[in-house]
């Protein structure tokens, strides 16, 4: 079980080029409907990169900040649960705890771990922090997407149970490595692309990696 704080936001302004962000959340004071594409209101500028029914909720751990706020001291003021564009926060997950595949309840909906975020550029800029997305990738302080596989309501002070959690899968950091290494073994990538659960996009990526590294051999 983990307790969770909800965030959802709609498209505003980033400070320096005015680019349009979802990244900008205010906390969920009532109950709120949860469908396959996300919080109603909730709303992000770049759908390709974000949002969409493998993408529908972003969590990141509460424990990161500290971190963050150590290495980027001039935004630590900045850098609490919910401005990183997360919809849900919460102090007792990491991404050592939770598997591709994992079902959890959150309220009355259910939710599947498909895939680590990948940190932009936009990160940079919001928290005027120049390298802070790329030491977020480079130390896997990323967070992770759901999808949704059954609406309903979720309320403040809702609680993420595990229902089912996933058989015989890494856990999303020991991926993340994998994903990371340099030359990862093409036996263990073949195996994280067909975890059931995966998120499409990242499937496609591994493939592709896959083949490079199969042809490069």
């Amino acid at each position: 079980m983990a307790s969770i704080a909800l965030f959802t936001g709609d498209i505003r302004p980033l400070p320096e080029t005015g680019r349009p962000t979802g990244m900008y959340k205010t906390p969920v004071v009532r109950p709120v409907a949860l469908g396959p594409e996300g919080f109603a209101g909730d709303q992000q500028a770049d759908r390709r990169v974000h949002g969409g029914p493998d993408k529908a909720v972003h969590l990141y751990p509460a424990r990161h900040y500290a971190r963050l706020a150590a290495r980027f001291p001039e935004a630590a003021a900045q850098l609490v649960p919910g401005s990183l564009g997360e919809n849900l926060s919460t102090p007792d997950l990491d991404e050592g705890d939770v598997r591709i595949g994992d079902l959890w309840q959150l309220g009355n909906a259910l939710l599947q771990v498909s895939q680590p975020r990948n940190p932009c550029w936009k990160i940079d800029e919001r928290f005027a922090a120049e390298g802070m997305a790329g030491f977020i990738a480079e130390h896997l302080l990323t967070g992770w997407y759901w999808r949704v596989v059954q609406p309903g309501y979720v309320s403040p002070g809702d609680t993420l149970d595990l229902l089912h959690a996933a058989a015989d899968t890494p856990t999303l950091r020991e991926a993340q490595l994998l994903w990371q290494a340099h030359r990862p073994a093409v036996a263990d990538l073949e195996r994280l692309a067909k975890l059931p659960g995966l998120a499409s996009a990242w499937r496609d990526k591994i493939v592709q990696r896959l083949s490079w590294l199969k042809k490069s051999a």
